[in-house]
């Protein structure tokens, strides 16, 4: 870390004794005392921001006129959008994003030798974790091999990445890996790497202390807010950029706070209150905004009830949801296993820079909503969209309604299953999964679960034969407990047995149904359900033979797979019935308060979390088993299908260009509302039909090794092939068509890839027209990258999603949104206009510019769009063609 101390804040350089040392911050009381403004009244949130300024401040990138822009931020009501350089402290990833990460990294080590630099150049100046964490693959299940061999074909798939991985580790500075079967990045983050207050020298060696921020390539970075860390989701680009020293270019947010009154009542889980606050948040708007929690019901929600809450921060739309520091959050510490001197100096610095949620904490707010925990009853949310909030007593209704409105398919319609006793029809559950980050970081939900399935089997009760069950917990504390406990003996009776450490059902890594119940769901046109305690439920995601998705607590996971069935009222309705023919309902089956609160306390310990985390970067024998090379370049493969030399950087010239206007392009999709990263970068599997499994299959690569889009995401050829890939995608260029089609240039239907190459080919420009939300869901860089690779110079929709929008810029795709209450509707877009974009020669932050769309009859239609590169940093990221490519240019000019 190097700190260039300004003139005006020097004076604010203080030091704390806490615990047994003595260290140096920068206060935030102190910059009032030097009359850099009035900051009291600061959401904690954002005082994390304004520590960030004062450390940095250089007189250059950050100023003066930066930090008192803070203090105007409260003098007017939360507002005051200033352009700031933000520094986070250190970089997260996992697997999938961060493969393409290191390659790029690679990558730009290769272009830095040959624009005359040195390789060792290029190197993360913050400490960067990646955690290998969504590459496990549900193909066994419902018995005791099934971790063992569901590793050991992760390994058999993945065994060239985690080779190019190990690479990583020797070759770049500051970068460490988690290796497989060790957990899920944010809880390994929430559990160990976290520390709320971070520490580093100086470039005087002295310690120095500041809050605990980060940036992560995977949108639920945000859970870590839970314990008061600053952390949110960006594209790999844009953490590569931050690795690399780069700031991050950001507006000051407004701040939304979310109070929380009461408290839960009997039977209702933090899973539950979650999806109320997700579907609140979404309906208030709180997009490119900090949410922060604050009120009296905080003082009753657990950490991981918090950490529920800030995990979900992108599917209500947030940047992220914090929770300031309070003792809650240094019991938490204590408990998972951090060191004394550091829980001493939290609390010590909280109260001294102003970020103690105490009894007199009221801060400003840019706007406030209010939730009465009391109120909460138990609920799910589906089937395609997280806040799609559905009470537990209104979900079958509810399915009911979506066959009918939805789907557009009848209920009962019996189909039979090949080599079965059993039918099928639409709304049986055929995955039922504890699974994800959200809530497998959550003892109470996870020991809540154990209980239903103890009491379950107890009562002679099994899941139904057709939901194919799995418990993927977030890390290997979660099987301690559940094994002191007893608990993993009740969940494999009823087929939750443990199938990995990692994401699994909810990013697709579901695995294959049971052949004959494939068949028989496509066959007869079913709409098949999961149930899962995920974050997740977009179209095409879970599985391709399932059209339905349901978020549920993991307890109501184990209850729906007892009960097989969505069409089922399970408030009042029977679940199942014991070998003796008795009914057997919910309340039978659902723990107290108290006896989940009892288990908690015996067997969530300090202990485990530290004897758990003592070698978390050994691995087993496997992964010490991995072989690589040092060296500082990497000698890539060429037969390598999962690992490429990706083309950004290949001839790069030494100078920018400049940005030109855009002249006769084509319209390669016409896509709807709420398009997601998902729509337009899957990460689950794919067929051999498929542009990506023709590219596999020409290099003899057999059907059962293509794994998925996301493993694969080190190749560009089988990323662009991808891209708007989605079988679920709709192209609103064609009639009644789901996934990855387009019109070529010669107008008939063709892959959305084959027809972007043909164009590419003709040295035509292409743009896409979306809707609202465009770039919901993850943070993934590929669906950026794959834009740009496919030739897309820009993307007009109605609405930005926030990190979608800062990953095309920082790929050279230009984002714009319409105006004046245009969209593709009004305009009557066919997608068999040519569209040219003027004024982008002279362009300006959030400026608006003419549009001319040529129809299909030769009318022309001009209309003004506004240009969604916010600030003046990110024209220069365009000319250059991108982040990395600025920031490639800069190293070369370092010499």
């Amino acid at each position: 870390m190097t700190i260039t101390v300004g003139q005006d804040t020097a004076k604010t350089r203080k030091s704390i004794t806490a615990g047994s040392q003595t260290i140096a911050y920068y206060s935030i009381p102190a910059a009032q005392d030097a009359g850099l403004g009035d900051f009291s009244k600061l959401p904690a949130a954002l005082k994390v921001v304004l520590e960030n300024m004062l450390r940095f401040e250089d007189g250059k990138t950050v100023t003066v006129d930066d930090i008192k822009a803070f203090a105007e931020w409260g003098a007017k009501g939360g507002k005051n959008p200033r352009e700031i350089a933000y520094r986070p402290a250190r970089v997260l990833m996992q697997d999938f994003t961060g493969v393409p990460a290191v390659v790029d990294l690679a990558a730009m080590r290769d272009g830095l030798v040959a624009l005359g630099g040195d390789a060792e150049k290029i190197n993360p100046l913050n400490p960067v974790d990646l955690v290998i964490d969504h590459s496990v693959m549900i193909d066994e299940f419902g018995n005791p091999r099934a971790f063992q061999m569901n590793v050991d074909r992760e390994y058999e798939r993945n065994m060239e990445r985690y080779t190019f991985l190990k690479w990583g580790q020797k070759a770049f500075n500051n970068f460490r890996v988690v290796p497989p079967g060790t957990g899920i990045c944010h809880q390994v983050n929430l559990e160990y790497l976290a520390q709320t207050v971070w520490t580093d020298t100086d470039q005087n060696g002295e310690e120095v202390a500041y809050p605990d921020t980060l940036v992560g390539t995977d949108s639920h970075t945000t859970m870590v807010n839970g314990m008061a860390v600053l952390g949110w989701g960006v594209g790999g680009i844009e953490a590569e950029a931050a690795m690399l020293g780069q700031p991050i270019s950001m507006l000051i947010p407004e701040v939304v706070g979310f109070e929380l009154t009461g408290a839960m009542m009997e039977g209702t889980t933090g899973t539950d209150l979650v999806l109320k606050v997700v579907e609140m948040l979404r309906e208030k708007g709180v997009v490119g905004k900090f949410v922060e929690f604050y009120g009296a019901g905080l003082d009753s929600l657990p950490l991981a009830d918090r950490a529920t809450i800030a995990n979900m921060a992108p599917e209500y739309g947030a940047t992220c949801g914090f929770f300031p520091i309070d003792g809650e959050t240094l019991r938490y510490m204590r408990t998972t296993g951090r060191d004394e001197d550091r829980i001493a100096l939290v609390e010590a610095y909280a109260k001294e820079n102003g970020m103690w949620r105490g009894d007199d904490y009221a801060p400003v707010y840019t706007d406030t909503l209010s939730l009465d925990m009391g109120t909460i009853v138990p609920a799910i949310s589906g089937p395609k969209r997280p806040q799609d909030y559905v009470a537990l007593t209104n979900a079958k209704a509810a399915f009911a309604d979506e066959m009918a409105n939805t789907f557009k398919r009848p209920m009962g319609k019996q189909v039979a299953v090949d080599g079965e006793d059993y039918t099928l029809e639409s709304g049986k559950v055929v995955i039922a999964s504890i699974t994800s980050c959200t809530n497998t970081s959550n003892p109470y939900v996870m020991i809540g679960a154990g209980l239903v399935a103890r009491k379950a089997a107890a009562l002679g009760l099994d899941r139904k034969p057709w939901v194919k069950t799995s418990l993927a917990p977030g890390s290997q504390v979660v099987s301690a407990y559940l094994e002191a406990a007893g608990l993993q003996d009740d969940l494999d009776k009823i087929g939750f047995n443990l199938v990995g450490y990692g994401c699994t059902t909810c990013i697709g890594n579901s695995g294959p149904l049971q052949p004959e119940i494939s068949k028989a769901v496509n066959e007869g046109d079913l709409v098949a359900t999961s149930v899962l305690s995920g974050n997740r439920n977009f179209e095409g995601r879970i599985s391709p033979d399932v059209r339905a998705n349901y978020l549920a607590s993991p307890p109501l996971v184990v209850a729906y797979a007892l009960a097989g069935t969505m069409d089922i009222n399970l408030a009042t309705d029977p679940i199942a019935q014991t070998p003796d023919g008795k009914d057997v309902y919910l309340k039978d089956i659902w723990p107290t308060t108290q006896e989940v609160a009892e288990l908690v306390e015996q067997t969530v310990t300090r202990e485990a979390f530290q004897t758990k985390y003592a070698d978390v970067f050994k691995g087993d024998e496997k992964w010490q088993a991995v072989e690589t090379t040092d060296s500082q370049t990497y000698d890539w493969p060429v037969q390598s299908t999962y690992v490429q030399n990706p083309p950004y950087f290949q001839g790069m010239s030494k100078e920018p260009g400049v940005i030109t206007n855009i002249k006769g392009a084509k319209v390669l999709a016409v896509l709807g509302d709420m398009i997601t990263t998902d729509h337009i970068s899957p990460a689950g599997s794919f067929k051999a039909d498929t542009p990506a499994g023709q590219y596999l299959t020409e290099r003899q690569v057999p059907v059962r090794e293509f794994n998925s889009y996301g493993s694969r995401r080190g190749n560009h050829e089988v990323m662009m092939r991808g891209t708007f890939a989605n079988i679920r995608i709709k192209n609103e260029m064609l009639d009644g068509v789901e996934g990855g089609y387009t019109k070529g240039p010669d107008g008939a239907q063709t892959s959305i890839f084959d027809a972007a190459m043909a164009h590419q080919a003709n040295g035509t420009p292409l743009v896409v027209f979306g809707g609202e939300q465009y770039g919901a869901g993850s943070s993934r860089d590929w669906a950026a990258k794959g834009t740009a690779l496919l030739g897309v110079k820009a993307v007009i929709s109605e609405s930005f999603e926030r990190i979608h929008r800062s990953n095309l810029v920082g790929m050279g795709v230009i984002p714009f949104e319409f105006t004046n209450g245009d969209s593709r509707k009004s305009l009557g877009l066919t997608g068999e206009e040519t569209v040219s974009i003027s004024g982008l020669d002279t362009i300006q932050p959030l400026q608006e510019v003419p549009c001319a769309i040529t129809m299909a009859d030769g009318t022309v239609k001009n209309i003004m769009i506004k240009c969604r590169i916010d600030t003046a940093i990110e024209i220069e990221y365009i000319e250059h063609g991108g982040v990395l490519h600025y920031v490639l240019r800069d190293l070369a000019k370092a010499g």
